[in-house]
């Protein structure tokens, strides 16, 4: 059981893990274009059989949500949409000219931003203009984020017929009070409106993303936010803690610490949203996740297929990842790289016939088998030392020990059942560059 005492004790800033090593620690002065081309085109021929994944970041948004930690350009001018697909497919063109060979996809997902922010006959053109140049896997997975506020008929039957059959919508929270401090609004009806019709053309995965730790957000509220959700019933929910880093998202200024819930409060917001998913029939699959056991993501878990990569928890699992448009983060599992971080440094640098790469990581020996060992605890909840558990990292794990979070032998660490919710303060004794380098500022979200 997680107590307060736990809690406090163990809330501190932490990276999420999307990566090892996380982005602030990345060694960008030993980085360069070449290898990162060069560690790509090996990693492809090496495991060209698995199929690559592919993101596309969509970073426009019609309105600023103030909690939002994305990276995102807020316009209602929507004639930047096919300049900027055609500076996407650019990329994408770029980067089959370097493999000389047309990929096979096994995971595509649309990001943002919101991707519903384009035209459906816009996202057709960049799907198409995808496909012109690859394959997709006879098992691949399409999937993209919506609003439920600016969904259409439309987008939904368009994306279908190109194989998507996942849906991720943004709710956050149903609580007017919350939305109008997060500038986020949708009604219970509007979700449900895009999810029946989601299910009727044929959409296989819904996912839903909620956030606890919102400001103004109360028990109540969230009771009334969770009951709506499992009356709809989408296949995996996202139960994120909010993030509040106002040092790198000047939006979240809009409303100050005093009006966030701290301590035992947000604690409690926590512990009755597991309580009523679990309830519910949801499992806890993952950090942050949970799913029925008839979806995938679960099945993964239960299979020990389950995998995380800069897009979160995923069932597929492959060694290449290739990040379009502004900001995306690519992974050729021994190098990292992502694109510039504005549109118009993006934008400029495709005009020039460049990969708009800004700064990345090679990896080093120690790195890929620390990122080995966080991947297993993230999404396996156990690891093994084949030289047993190194000594400053038993040392590191001591608390955690005592406090019956882990279980330790020694060449193995265990997540128990009351350290599931700790998953990043484990993760965070294997990280040497963090240890090596702490941080002068603040980096990282808390981890509750």
């Amino acid at each position: 059981m997680i107590t307060s005492g736990l809690l406090k004790k163990y809330n501190i800033a932490a990276p999420r893990y999307t990566s090892y090593p996380t982005v602030p620690y990345w060694d960008t002065e030993h980085f360069n274009t070449e290898k990162w081309t060069s560690s790509l085109k090996k990693i492809f021929f090496k495991h060209k059989k698995e199929g690559i994944a592919l993101y596309i970041h969509l970073p426009y948004c019609e309105s600023l949500c103030t909690y939002c930690g994305c990276n995102t350009r807020i316009t209602k001018n929507h004639a930047v949409e096919v300049p900027y697909i055609n500076a996407v497919l650019a990329e994408w063109a770029m980067y089959c000219k370097l493999l000389k060979a047309r990929p096979m996809i096994r995971e595509l997902h649309l990001g943002g931003g919101t991707p519903t922010f384009f035209s459906a006959a816009n996202l057709h053109k960049l799907i198409d203009g995808i496909l012109e140049l690859a394959d997709l896997a006879i098992e691949a997975t399409l999937s993209f984020e919506a609003h439920p506020a600016n969904t259409t008929s439309n987008h939904l039957q368009t994306l279908y017929q190109l194989g998507f059959k996942r849906l991720s919508l943004g709710i956050q929270d149903f609580d007017p009070k919350v939305q109008l401090m997060i500038n986020r609004f949708q009604t219970p009806a509007q979700v449900e409106k895009v999810v029946k019709e989601a299910r009727h053309i044929g959409y296989d995965s819904i996912n839903f993303d909620l956030i606890y730790g919102l400001p103004a957000q109360s028990l109540a509220g969230l009771e009334q936010t969770l009951n709506s959700v499992i009356e709809m019933k989408p296949d995996r929910i996202a139960f994120y803690s909010y993030a509040h880093v106002p040092w790198l998202k000047p939006g979240q200024r809009h409303y100050t610490e005093q009006d966030l819930p701290h301590g035992d409060e947000k604690l409690a917001l926590y512990q009755l949203g597991k309580t009523m998913l679990m309830d519910a029939g949801y499992t806890d699959v993952g950090m942050d996740h949970f799913a029925l056991k008839t979806d995938t993501l679960f099945q993964a878990s239960v299979t020990q297929q389950l995998h995380r990569n800069f897009m979160g928890y995923t069932d597929q699992h492959t060694h290449l990842l290739i990040g379009l448009g502004v900001s995306a983060i690519s992974d050729s599992w021994t190098a990292f790289a992502q694109n510039a971080k504005t549109v118009e440094t993006y934008l400029e640098q495709i005009n020039q016939n460049a990969l708009p790469v800004a700064k990345g990581h090679i990896l080093s020996a120690a790195d890929l088998e620390i990122r080995q060992h966080i991947l297993n605890i993230m999404c396996h909840e156990n690891t093994q030392f084949k030289d047993g558990i190194p000594e400053k990292v038993f040392e590191r794990l001591t608390p955690l020990l005592n406090d019956k979070l882990v279980w330790v032998t020694e060449k193995e660490i265990k997540i128990t059942k009351a350290g599931k919710a700790f998953l990043r303060n484990v993760c965070m004794a294997l990280d040497e560059r963090l240890w090596e380098k702490q941080p002068r500022s603040s980096l990282f979200s808390s981890t509750i």
